[in-house]
């Protein structure tokens, strides 16, 4: 198959890639292109220090949220399998692609090696390819809640709200917190799809990309608006991902308050209480729910969120009503479970031996339209844009003096948030995604330890990153 460069990818104003190449599939009638498969969630535990695992990205036709659709994904699911692993172990992962265009995967929040073939985003697996990863997860590495999605330039967006994403769990040290592991434990990985009533991916608008898509169908672990049972101890732990493209998830649950105790990079020194929680594409949040109300039914919302200025109308606007995304029920009166008052404490970092600053912002590129920029220039493969030292500290002052919410993101390394326009952050806890409002200055501080080489940061609205808001990160040894 003819394969779609930037420059034609950028002006299919009413149409998509990946909207084109399951057309372009699905007019070959294949029965090995288009398996029916269940949003059926496969675990795979690391077993006596390895976890190997075969994943395939392709095309297939999925059952999700109550409709049959056509979308990629891993190994047939929707998301893909879930990894566990601990401290330590060999990870081996055998992919292949099968997809009809280039693709590669990004380990999201993982402290591993960036070069090689490991977390490695500059790897060009071509159609009909297979490559194996392999790496290993440090000793000291926290326990948390990551994942894996496509990390190919220029068609990132476009394959991430396809379908594909998968978490990666790290078991450790927050796991065996007694109030911690007597919680009923259940993931959610919040995905959003834009389907005709064929259930083939809808074709993007050019106003859409600009601003980063959004679909109609919000998918909780593939499914719509799916119940979520609190046991007789009457704790949930909730381990949540925004694995959209493009939408911000503003939670709240009816009569209820959230324990936030873990964030992207690992736990935090003591639970926060909060009413409301707002996860940016990539974010990940780890909270506790105490079933201390009447027996019933409760609606988890997606609260209204403005993420683009007034003057970006168009298919992105933001809902004016709360959006039901699951429900959370108890049948009985249970004993409250106490919340744990100490998790695992958050050391602050040493001073900063340099500070940087950037400038996130759009613009018009002659001959390609309009791109967003760090400090005014748009990505470019072989520039490198930023050196640091290896096992060195610093401070980044993200500074976004556009119309659009940016949340910025870096791989690799983990931060921490300093201030916002001169403000302290109200908690310590490690981060690798960090939204920076219009008009918000917002102070990060970086430690960068264990592994050289380049790799990438970038806005984690991945329309925004395809389309030149990265930069090329080398870390000297």
């Amino acid at each position: 198959m003819k394969q779609i460069n930037r420059r034609r990818f950028l002006s299919l104003s009413s149409s998509s890639a990946i909207a084109f190449l399951i057309a372009q599939c699905s007019s070959s009638n294949t029965q090995e292109k288009f398996q029916t498969f269940s949003s059926e969630h496969k675990i795979n535990q690391s077993q006596d220090g390895l976890l190997e695992v075969n994943l395939i990205a392709r095309i297939n036709k999925i059952n999700l949220g109550n409709k049959q659709a056509y979308v990629l994904n891993y190994n047939g699911q929707i998301p893909g399998p879930r990894l566990e692993a601990k401290p330590g172990d060999i990870i081996r992962i055998n992919f292949t692609n099968k997809l009809p265009q280039p693709t590669n995967i990004h380990y999201h929040g993982l402290h591993i090696p960036i070069t090689g073939n490991a977390d490695n985003v500059f790897l060009k697996i071509a159609p009909g390819d297979r490559l194996t990863y392999q790496f290993q997860i440090p000793q000291n590495h926290p326990a948390g809640m990551f994942w894996y999605h496509p990390h190919f330039h220029g068609l990132t967006a476009e394959q991430l709200f396809g379908g594909l994403a998968g978490l990666f769990i790290v078991r450790g040290e927050l796991d065996e917190i007694p109030e911690v592991k007597a919680a009923e434990e259940k993931f959610l990985v919040l995905q959003d799809f834009a389907l005709d009533q064929q259930g083939n991916l809808l074709p993007s608008q050019e106003l859409s990309i600009m601003t980063g898509r959004q679909g109609d169908l919000i998918t909780v672990n593939g499914q719509s608006k799916p119940n979520l049972a609190i046991p007789s101890q009457g704790l949930l732990r909730l381990r949540i991902l925004n694995a959209s493209t493009s939408r911000f998830y503003r939670l709240s649950l009816e009569e209820h308050l959230f324990y936030l105790i873990a964030t992207d990079g690992g736990a935090l020194t003591e639970p926060i209480e909060m009413s409301e929680l707002l996860l940016t594409p990539g974010e990940r949040a780890d909270i506790l729910i105490q079933a201390n109300r009447e027996p019933g039914k409760y609606r988890l919302l997606n609260l209204p969120y403005q993420r683009v200025g007034m003057g970006m109308m168009g298919r992105n606007t933001p809902e004016n009503q709360p959006q039901v995304l699951a429900t959370v029920s108890y049948e009985s009166k249970v004993a409250v479970v106490p919340l744990p008052t100490k998790l695992i404490p958050v050391e602050a970092l040493p001073k900063a031996q340099k500070i940087r600053r950037f400038q996130m912002n759009h613009g018009m590129i002659p001959g390609k339209g309009m791109a967003f920029l760090f400090n005014g220039q748009a990505y470019q493969l072989e520039r490198i844009d930023t050196q640091v030292q290896l096992n060195t500290v610093e401070d980044w002052e993200l500074i976004n003096t556009g119309i659009m919410d940016h949340p910025f993101h870096i791989h690799g390394n983990a931060f921490q948030v300093v201030s916002r326009n001169g403000k302290p952050e109200a908690y310590l806890a490690w981060k690798d995604v960090v939204l920076v409002r219009p008009g918000e200055k917002v102070l990060i501080r970086m430690p960068f330890r264990d592994f050289p080489g380049k790799t990438v940061y970038h806005c984690h609205i991945l329309d925004h990153e395809d389309l030149g808001m990265m930069g090329n990160l080398e870390i000297q040894a």
